[in-house]
């Protein structure tokens, strides 16, 4: 098989490129949706339910990466053994039923329960939808497509804030989850008619423990998987301790009111294009020239807004961009480094993806928290977070790839 994303896989049993592509998309895109949509309404979650901490509300975000950062390791193990398309329902299913319970919750700490359950459905998404593209492409063309469903993904963080704004205006917080369950059920329905069974029948692996403790055992036990997964782990700690702090940033620091999610979306636009650049450049200079260049600029950048933000609250326009070229970086840097850490683990790509993805989220989850939680009415913990989580990664990264930095080529494991 000629695999690469100008050709349709035989496994696909006649769906488009495009439309693959795009399904992949939005179900990882629910992801994002539950994350983003959410942060207009904070504040009147809080004040609706009773918080009165601004940081306790940052709850909401953090409840919803546990459940979805413990659910990836179920749901590996599961789609390598049963095939992709059950388990993934099963995810979905779950996510729009805690979508619609979200929408009902009488306290603040059943909402954080139905928070905790619509991460566990979300979960599959990631796991699964890694683990589908794994098994259609490999190598530079995995790194092509992630780049193009990334994307396609980072659209969600353009529009859900300012969607979430719009819901907000003409009724209350509780609508928000109603969107996010409808928008589950049309995704699912569009999956379920279109998407074959991916996983090569001569791929299932047994569901018992010794078979799981194997595919574990492979999956850490590899040098360039696993210190890619921990370097994009620190990356997207990043990620996560800014989606905490944004609004606090942009209407606490900022005054931005209502314009907060036209400021939201102009970096996520940013990280968009840098995925379509990636794409189309992947092929041509590597993975790892790109990554490399881009964790090194995103440190660059990382360390001048740390230093100016020491002096005081650096001008809005100043900080904009400083902080959309630091994502810019991010988009070249995520999806080569999963592809990174993925290659050498397509015999087991459920369980390695699911392995991977939990490390990921729970790790990044963790550290964004932290950084969330250093909060204190400047964005010197912010881009003090940036800066250290991109020497962390820089570190793991020169690991897995024995001291050298932008070789073309992959090394031995």
């Amino acid at each position: 098989m000629d695999a690469t994303v100008k050709t349709v896989p035989p496994r696909l049993m006649g769906m488009g490129k495009m439309e693959f592509i795009a399904m992949m998309a939005m179900l990882m895109a629910l992801n994002a949706l539950a994350i983003d949509i959410m942060l207009p309404g904070l504040q009147e979650i809080g004040a609706s339910l009773g918080v009165e901490s601004e940081n306790h509300r940052q709850y909401v975000i953090s409840a919803y990466l546990l459940g979805f950062a413990i659910a990836q390791l179920a749901y590996g193990p599961l789609a390598d053994r049963f095939g992709r398309r059950g388990p993934m329902l099963v995810g979905l299913g779950i996510y729009i039923a805690a979508a619609f319970a979200g929408a009902i919750a009488p306290t603040f700490a059943s909402l954080l329960a139905m928070r905790v359950l619509h991460g566990i459905g979300s979960a599959a998404t990631r796991v699964i939808t890694v683990s589908i593209i794994r098994d259609v492409f490999g190598g530079r063309q995995m790194a092509e497509a992630m780049s193009l469903v990334m994307m396609v993904f980072m659209i969600v963080p353009v529009i859900a804030p300012g969607t979430g704004q719009v819901i907000m205006l003409f009724g209350e917080w509780h609508l928000i989850f109603v969107f996010m369950a409808f928008a589950g059920i049309a995704v699912t329905a569009w999956m379920a008619l279109r998407l074959p069974e991916t996983l090569d029948p001569a791929d299932k692996r047994p569901f018992n423990l010794r078979s799981i403790g194997q595919a574990f055992g492979i999956v850490l036990g590899n040098r360039v998987a696993l210190c890619y997964t921990l370097a994009s782990t620190f990356i997207f700690g990043s990620l996560f301790g800014f989606i905490n702090s944004a609004q606090q940033v942009y209407v606490g620091i900022y005054g931005l009111g209502t314009m907060f999610p036209v400021a939201f979306a102009a970096v996520a636009a940013f990280m968009a294009l840098s995925s379509y650049l990636n794409s189309r450049l992947v092929g041509r200079f590597g993975m790892r020239r790109l990554s490399h260049t881009a964790l090194i600029g995103f440190m660059t950048v990382s360390g001048i807004w740390f230093v100016l933000s020491l002096f005081g609250t650096i001008p809005f326009p100043l900080f904009l961009l400083l902080f959309a070229l630091a994502m810019f970086q991010f988009g070249l840097i995520g999806s080569n480094f999963n592809a990174l850490a993925m290659e050498p683990l397509g015999h087991v790509a459920g369980t390695a993806s699911s392995v991977l993805g939990f490390m990921g989220t729970a790790g990044g989850g963790t550290i964004g928290a932290l950084i969330g939680q250093a909060f204190n009415g400047t964005t010197t913990p912010l881009a003090a977070g940036f800066v250290s989580v991109a020497a962390m990664g820089l570190v793991f990264v020169l690991i897995a790839e024995r001291g050298k930095l932008f070789q073309p080529h992959n090394k031995p494991v």
